[in-house]
């Protein structure tokens, strides 16, 4: 806790890193296609009118319009491809597609506290926080529950750990383990979307006849539907869905209830994954540790914040 309040956003900002910028008068078809080329799940948007940053343009937009106007009597999925961001994304007046959108930009100063930006990440419910220089109203970067963790594993070292970090993950209880969203092989890839809609999940634990946990399909594979430009199958089972994303994903990370806290922190920056898929000995979701998660439990409850339930 201590820690991230002595370290300040800039100090997470790595030396060399790629930033993506969209105006949103840019078509919603290149922009996502950008973002697929790019790696990336998420880019500030850019005013030309106003002259400022005015929101982000993410992959829950993408999974939004996908679920929201599939099979829409009233609006074709080619005729959404060349609409400008601004369409979606514009004031009250404009944006018909995207009714309950945030329309302002959650931003941080690079001179905060990671600890402030921690709990601006989780008390928002957002993924990517971006760094906005106050003076010149630039974006520096943009900050992730990835970014802070990995800074935390990585220089954090030298910092004397908290004796919980060597308890087991079931007695600390965290992460989620009621109600966990899943999705078996055989429903469609639209039943998956709907889950990530009303559920607010990030991944979906898949399942095969046994209910034992297969793959686990998130967000950001979504967007590769417009690489590969099929989202007008959404049809498709997920084990369809599964075969035909790129090679480059996540895999299932797993974690058991008796390891530790500091085994399953090592394994999550390891391996580079937004969370770990809690399981029995026979494969049987149990529960999903995020990146949100360890974070609240390494950095907020110590100060007495439990931001995931403001």
């Amino acid at each position: 806790m201590n820690f991230m309040k002595s370290h300040r956003c800039y100090d997470a900002i790595p030396t060399s890193c790629k930033l993506v910028i969209f105006d949103t008068k840019l078509q919603v078809k290149k922009a996502f296609f950008a973002l697929v080329a790019n790696g990336l799940r998420a880019a500030p948007l850019w005013d030309s009118k106003l002259q400022k940053f005015v929101g982000m343009l993410t992959i829950t937009d993408f999974i939004n319009i996908l679920h929201c106007y599939y099979k829409s009597p009233m609006v074709q999925m080619y005729e959404l491809e060349s609409h400008k961001i601004e369409t979606w994304r514009g004031d009250s007046f404009q944006n018909v597609y995207l009714q309950y959108t945030n329309h302002f930009l959650i931003s941080i100063s690079p001179e905060a506290s990671l600890f402030d930006a921690i709990f601006s990440l989780l008390k928002y419910k957002i993924h990517r926080l971006p760094v906005i220089d106050p003076e010149s109203g630039n974006v520096l970067h943009i900050l992730t529950h990835k970014r802070i963790l990995k800074f935390l594993h990585i220089f954090g070292k030298k910092v004397p750990k908290p004796a919980f970090v060597w308890k087991q993950i079931q007695e600390l209880g965290i992460g989620t383990f009621r109600n966990i969203a899943t999705v078996q092989l055989t429903a469609t890839l639209h039943d998956a979307l709907s889950i990530f809609v009303d559920r607010r999940v990030s991944a979906l634990p898949v399942l095969n006849e046994q209910g034992k946990v297969v793959a686990l399909y998130s967000r950001f594979d979504v967007i590769n539907l417009a690489a590969q430009k099929i989202y007008n199958n959404l049809d498709m089972t997920m084990q369809e869905a599964i075969r035909r994303r790129s090679c480059f994903f996540e895999g299932v990370i797993k974690c058991y209830p008796d390891e530790t806290l500091e085994t399953i922190i090592d394994r999550i920056v390891r391996a580079e994954v937004h969370r770990l898929v809690l399981v029995d000995r026979a494969d049987m979701v149990k529960g999903i540790i995020s990146l949100s998660d360890l974070l609240q439990a390494m950095v907020l409850t110590p100060a007495g914040i439990d931001a995931l339930l403001s």
